[in-house]
């Protein structure tokens, strides 16, 4: 096994996931693919996760030692820790030029293009559930609803879902 490609694979899981399991569809296939882990290994690690106490991603630790040993858990413990320090430092590098007319037009910009990003991915969507009267008005009252009242996003998916299920 290459350590450093191991350390790379759990850098790149935990750089692209939002923490707790959000890595683990990335490093089962990954580490399932090279045979470096077994599905017990997975199990094992997953279990001690939940044992022990402390944050939810911890269980790559766990995996690191039982791939890796105790170098597997070092490298571990250093790939889930990285990215929450690279993002205070890119906060407090931001903190420093925030002001700038250039990072205002940057956020701008990357904020429109996340939207118009959004509205694609939303387009597809609907383009798949096809577009009858019923979509239609199932998409006015959620925008509605989204626009005018602070309600949950779990209860407007929910009420959407129920209405959709009636009007099928």
């Amino acid at each position: 096994m290459n350590s450093g490609i191991f350390f790379w694979l759990l850098l790149k899981g935990s750089l692209l996931s939002t923490g707790g399991f959000g890595n683990l569809p990335l490093l089962h296939q990954e580490l399932l693919d090279r045979h470096w882990a077994t599905e017990r290994d997975f199990a094992e690690s997953l279990t001690l996760g939940q044992v022990t106490p402390g944050p939810n991603g911890l269980w790559v630790i766990s995996l690191g030692y039982l791939v890796d040993g105790w170098r597997g858990s070092l490298l571990a413990l250093l790939a889930i820790t990285l990215p929450p320090l690279l993002v205070l430092l890119l906060y407090r590098f931001y903190r420093c030029i925030q002001g700038h007319a250039a990072v205002d037009g940057f956020m701008r910009g990357l904020s429109l293009a996340v939207i118009g990003t959004f509205l694609i991915a939303m387009l597809h969507l609907f383009r798949g559930v096809g577009v009858t009267p019923q979509s239609l008005l199932i998409l006015a009252g959620s925008l509605l609803l989204g626009s005018v009242r602070r309600l949950p996003v779990i209860l407007l998916l929910g009420v959407a879902a129920v209405t959709g299920i009636v009007w099928k």
